[in-house]
């Protein structure tokens, strides 16, 4: 299955970092969405010291999410298991978060 990513720019979050808590996700029920002084996206909530108002990022977090198309190979580099998502290089070096549920292990 194909994924597309968000319009929004990927935001990279570092430890320490202040951010300000928004409404969970229904569909991925481990992420929150943070605003940073310079941006906002879902961060697991689990990388966060507080569940709502403001929170310190206790793990740093990229949003960077790789589109995918049917057919692509893509090599794992991290997983997220506890999220449903995988940090993937596809073949021309780009590298993002996935989600697991779009894809199947090659041959």
């Amino acid at each position: 299955m194909a994924h597309q990513i968000p319009t929004r720019p990927p935001l990279q979050l570092a430890i320490g970092e202040r951010v300000a808590v928004g409404q969970r996700d229904t569909e991925w029920p481990e992420f929150v969405f943070v605003t940073a002084a310079h941006g906002s996206g879902w961060v697991p909530a689990r990388h966060l010291s507080a569940s709502s108002g403001t929170a310190v990022l206790n793990t740093s977090y990229d949003t960077t999410e790789l589109p995918t198309q049917v057919g692509d190979l893509l090599e794992v580099l991290a997983e997220d298991n506890a999220s449903g998502w995988l940090w993937c290089r596809s073949g021309s070096g780009r590298e993002g978060w996935v989600p697991i549920n779009t894809l199947e292990a090659a041959p």
